[in-house]
């Protein structure tokens, strides 16, 4: 078998990355909504949050990298966001974000010489959070805030993450094991990485059970937040918990198979009503914090 302890790793010093801090979008972006869908979600979102509804959002590494944080997090801070849930993707560009102000390798060149994915510092720290996690009972998302704040990270501010841990809002990561980067380093613990997202799975779970008459939105996860949004939606209703009347909202670049049936489509079934947004994120999600915080309808 493989000996993954043999694994090289580098400084992560030494790697170029492709998004910085320059980047990100400012909270005065003047970006309004010129999709009418953008307009009536955000109607539903103000209609419920002033009912006492609760707003899931889930997101992929992209929300990260085309620079939409800052907007996220003004976001959490107004009270529009009452979850904020991820893949691993996520996880590791706010943390990179928090460490160095920088995120987002490139990985054609790194898979010449197997350096993709082997920046050191992002997988031992990462992974001793999860690991010390696992031995106490926390979830990967409280570990990795916990982790940012306690490490005292140059740019924990822009993180998404740590400002979920100083909001006291739930913060979820959810991960299929070989698929994130920080799998790859010699320290990673597998049996660490499934105890910590298995509980955010039952948080995440805990959240969807509330959701009554609130908002799901999904913004750039293709894959692993639909399965898991399905996957939650169906053990509550299997618990007799009669969760509907919701609205959805998939947002990304262009028409993907799961994301339109697992948010869009097939919650119908129960009541939900779905948008199905496309665009650049760094359009679309300015759009709907203008529709949500600067737009006379707010």
């Amino acid at each position: 078998m493989v000996d993954f302890q043999n694994i090289r790793t580098y400084p992560i010093g030494n790697r170029r990355n492709k998004f910085r801090l320059d980047a990100m979008i400012p909270l005065d972006h003047g970006v309004k909504p010129q999709d009418a869908d953008v307009t009536a979600l955000a109607r539903r979102i103000i209609t419920a949050k002033n009912k006492g509804k609760k707003i899931l959002v889930m997101i992929g590494g992209h929300v990260v990298k085309e620079g939409c944080s800052r907007i996220i997090i003004d976001l959490m801070k107004k009270g529009w966001i009452d979850h904020i849930a991820g893949n691993g993707a996520v996880s590791i560009h706010d943390f990179e974000v928090a460490m160095i102000g920088e995120t987002s390798e490139d990985v054609p060149n790194g898979l010449v010489d197997g350096s993709f994915g082997m920046a050191d510092e992002t997988g031992r720290m990462m992974n001793y959070a999860i690991r010390e996690a696992a031995k106490v009972g926390e979830g990967y998302g409280a570990a990795i805030a916990k982790l940012i704040g306690s490490e005292n990270l140059s740019f924990k501010e822009e993180s998404i993450v740590y400002n979920a841990l100083l909001l006291e809002l739930p913060v979820t990561f959810h991960v299929a094991i070989g698929g994130d980067i920080i799998h790859q380093h010699p320290c990673c613990d597998g049996a660490a990485l499934g105890a910590t997202s298995y509980l955010d799975f039952k948080l995440l779970t805990e959240s969807v059970s509330l959701l009554q008459d609130g908002v799901v939105l999904n913004i750039g996860s293709a894959v692993l937040m639909p399965e898991v949004f399905l996957k939650a939606l169906t053990i509550v209703r299997n618990l007799g918990m009669k969760v509907g009347g919701f609205t959805t909202a998939n947002f990304d670049f262009i028409d993907m198979y799961r994301p339109r049936t697992r948010i869009v489509e097939w919650p119908k079934i129960v009541g939900a009503t779905g948008f199905d947004i496309r665009g650049p994120h760094s359009e679309t999600i300015p759009a709907l914090h203008w529709a949500l915080t600067d737009s006379p309808q707010s």
